[in-house]
């Protein structure tokens, strides 16, 4: 046994690795270990030993101490793209060094502005060793005692395998910054469940695929040539593996926001007592903060017998399958499409299949579920895509609800709300926002989560602002203080002048007795000030929201999202489910039209029963109607669904991403020869929606095969300006309001009214009150906005004059930018 202390390589604050905000290193695929925040620019030996790897970028070493123990330095995080800028090198490869010695220089404030996170890990990738005594959650200075551990290195390569298959091939690196420490951690987890042994070669040097650190020293970059080799029975399977990682660049892009937020937006903004958000609902709210904090539930490890806790996690499974068909089939609070998806996991085969091996092994009821949840969620935060990640409060909300319904209480946690609450959390799951009474909370802030979460989802229903992804510096703010909620500019400000309260409050004021005027005549038409009627509709995902928005003056719905049925389960849904689905939306709108849009997967929006095609760019791919027509049959069997509802001549079609005619002429073509066995649904609408510039500047063309336009600002206005609209640096400079895009808006419209064809805006910029004047002034036919925003959209349009909104619309079109555009005033 070897005793080996490790010293903190940096001046910072250190911290358990869960904290980092990338799988690799969070769930410890590299190695245990831990992380510190730095405050120094110095990067010091954490041992003495000698040099093995110093990647060209400069951003992290390995020294190997004593009994070959290997640890990993990684300077920040995805600072490999930083190509070595503010970076310099101390020591070379071979070098010996002592403890403390500097090993790396770089510069820290560029660094923090321009990499992920400053989190810095130092991570013992070598097997074998056992850390006894960690020292997180302190402040530390370089030298300072940081790990012990005790153990020795592992016998290098893999046990031998009794077989005589063999197999090579030879690849190039498409790894855009090579083979660095997360490409290397996943080719590594990958090997764990295969029965082979692999190595790579590059001229005279090799590496076992097992081992990080010496997959690391090949310092293989990207257009490397390299030869692999795998022997064992799963030699092949192997081998295709590793090559796909080596081949596909798909590591998440710098700077975008994760679960963990901006931590460098919310470094600066925390300054001024001000934290940014990305806006999941907007709204102003001022109020008391309350800290929702996680709680944690203890749940024992030992089962008292397999049999009997199987038995155990079977009732509690019962108990929340029977509360959640429950749930689906009501109009309350939560979303039936969200008791579905929950309950799609809670049988699915996975996670079943890891609690089972779990109870087999003689662990309890309560560890085993969690045990299988905690794989899924790790999975899932492996996986570069933001909407999948969005996913995991599902899988922690279904963990919650069984240890509940096992007798774990504690695992609630739902505290009792002042009225008005600002709610602060690190993230939320949607069965703790229905517990906490909605009615009682003024806003949501969290430091995690996503614009397209249901949390965020149902926050967006009742009309409560929320912000998302502030950082977890907003976990800091102090219990009862007042703050301001603007979540219409995305701030949230934590220590507000008595003057800034007051003025908030008496905008509150204002804007409450507006809203009860609105509500008051929410049924009536919305008629612009010289007769104009303009129908407003409802964005809806569900028959709660369809009830919801009748409730708030809904003339319709102007966009159904069907995507919901699709997502979070593990086969396509039926004809019938979707039908049942479809008419029970119908109805409650009682004679309504009704606008179905076909399914909007891809992108941000994957479906996991279908084939994952790699894609280097999802914003650009099978995305819409591509992903419909590339599965007929999918499309087929919604298209049926929407045939079967009844009364005929409420449902309009509309389908998703066109950018050309063939594929809405492919689509009615599909919609023909399903009409045929059902006559009287031949006379059915079929409409698209604008959402690329292409689509836009044909819309002349487009409209003479369309029955109706359907304008979907938010995509649109990101295509026009190249820019991500939940990229933390660009969002909010994604404003619907450009002139480039208004003038493709107009386009539209202008295009559409020679075959006579009616235009709606379903976009967030429809309920912009800035926009609606504008958008009626180019010629806009339809609004549809979520069902909260309605009774006041259609309060706004009285107020309004057609005249003086196309003179504005006139004078918007000649501005250069949209924020010369904002600071026009109506005449």
């Amino acid at each position: 046994m070897t005793d080996i202390i490790l010293r903190a390589p940096l001046d910072g604050w250190s911290t358990s690795l869960s904290e980092l905000p990338d799988p690799v290193f969070a769930e410890r695929m590299l190695g245990d270990g831990v992380a510190i925040d730095p405050t120094s620019d110095t990067v010091h030996a954490p041992c003495e030993g000698q040099v093995v790897a110093l990647p060209d970028s400069r951003h992290a070493i390995t020294v190997r101490a004593a009994g070959d123990l290997d640890v990993l330095l990684h300077v920040g995080l995805e600072t490999v793209a930083l190509g070595g800028a503010g970076f310099e090198a101390l020591v070379r490869v071979g070098d010996r060094v002592r403890s403390g010695e500097p090993l790396l220089r770089f510069d820290l404030d560029a660094t923090a502005l321009r990499a992920r996170s400053l989190l810095t890990p130092m991570i013992i990738v070598t097997p074998g060793f056992r850390i006894v005594a960690r020292h997180e959650n302190r402040s530390v200075r370089a030298g300072d005692v940081l790990l012990e551990l005790v153990g020795h290195a592992l016998p290098s390569g893999t046990p031998p395998v009794v077989t005589t298959v063999s197999v090579s091939r030879r690849v190039t690196v498409g790894l855009e910054h090579g083979l660095h420490a997360r490409p290397a951690a996943r080719i590594a987890h990958e090997l764990r469940s295969k029965q082979a042994s692999v190595v790579l070669r590059v001229h005279d040097r090799a590496a076992d695929a097992r081992s990080v650190t010496s997959l690391m020293a090949l310092g293989l970059t990207r257009a490397d040539e390299v030869t692999l080799e795998a022997t064992g029975p799963d030699a092949a399977i192997a081998l295709e593996a590793i090559a796909r990682f080596l081949v596909e660049d798909s590591p998440a892009p710098s700077g975008a926001f994760t679960r963990q937020g901006r931590p460098h937006a919310q470094r600066l903004a925390t300054e001024e007592n001000t934290f940014v958000g990305i806006v999941a609902n907007g709204g102003v709210a001022v109020g008391p903060a309350v800290q929702l904090r996680p709680q944690t539930c203890a749940v024992p490890e030992a089962g008292k017998d397999p049999t009997q806790d199987a038995s155990e996690l079977e009732r509690a499974r019962a108990t929340v399958r029977e509360a959640l068909e429950k749930r689906r089939s009501s109009v309350h609070v939560t979303h039936s499409e969200l008791a579905a998806a929950h309950l799609e996991l809670l049988d699915d085969p996975a996670i079943l299949a890891t609690a089972h091996a779990a109870l087999a092994a003689g662990k309890s009821a309560g560890f085993a579920w969690r045990r299988a949840i905690r794989e899924q969620v790790a999975a899932l935060e492996r996986v570069d895509d933001e909407y999948l990640r969005e996913r995991v409060a599902d899988l922690l909300d279904l963990e919650a609800q069984v240890l509940l319904a096992l007798g774990y209480t504690d695992v609630a946690g739902i505290p009792t709300l002042p009225e008005g609450a600002i709610l602060l959390a690190s993230d939320l799951l949607p069965s703790q926002f229905v517990a906490l009474e909605p009615v009682r909370i003024g806003g949501i802030c969290l430091a995690g989560g996503g614009p397209t979460a249901h949390v965020a989802i149902l926050a967006a229903a009742v009309g409560l602002p929320m912000l998302v992804a502030i950082g977890d510096a907003l976990l800091s703010v102090r219990e009862g203080a007042v703050v301001i909620l603007d979540a219409n500019a995305g701030t949230l400000r934590t220590r507000p002048t008595q003057e800034q309260i007051e003025q908030a409050e008496a905008a509150l004021a204002i804007a409450r007795q507006q809203r009860q005027r609105a509500l008051a005549r929410a049924c009536e038409e919305a008629c612009m000030a010289d007769g104009r009627r303009v129908p407003v509709y409802a964005n809806l995902g569900s028959i709660e929201e369809a009830a919801l928005a009748i409730a708030h003056g809904a003339d319709g719905c102007g966009l159904l999202r069907t995507e919901f049925q699709f997502l979070d389960r593990s086969t396509a849904p039926d004809a019938e489910a979707q039908y049942l689905a479809y008419q029970a939306i119908a109805t409650a709108l009682a004679g309504r039209p009704l606008t179905i849009r076909t399914l909007d997967a891809g992108g941000d929006k994957p479906i996991a029963y279908l084939p994952q095609i790699v894609e280097e760019n999802p914003a650009l791919g099978l995305r819409g109607v591509r992903t419909s027509l590339r599965y007929r049959e999918l499309l087929r069997t919604q298209l049926r669904a929407i045939l079967r509802v009844r009364p005929v001549g409420q449902c309009r079609i509309l389908l998703p991403m066109i950018t050309d005619i063939d594929d809405l002429v492919a689509v009615r073509a599909e919609l023909e020869a399903l009409t045929d066995a059902e006559p009287e649904s031949r006379a059915i609408s079929v409409g698209v929606m604008i959402e690329t510039p292409a689509a836009a500047l044909l819309a002349s063309k487009i409209a003479a095969h369309a029955d109706h336009l359907s304008i979907g600002t938010n995509d649109l206005t990101q295509y026009v300006l190249a820019m991500d609209r939940g990229h933390p640096d660009l969002a909010a400079r994604v404003d619907g309001l450009h002139p480039a895009v208004l003038k493709l808006v107009a386009g539209t419209v202008e295009g559409a009214g020679v075959h006579g064809r009616e235009v709606a805006v379903c976009g967030n910029l429809a309920a912009d009150p800035a926009a609606l004047p504008i958008l009626l002034g180019l010629g806009v036919h339809e609004i549809s906005v979520v069902p909260t925003a309605i009774a006041a959209i259609k309060e706004r349009i009285r107020s309004l004059d057609e005249a003086a909104c196309r003179s504005l619309a006139r004078r918007a079109l000649e501005c250069a930018t949209a924020t010369e555009v904002r600071a026009l005033e109506l005449t």
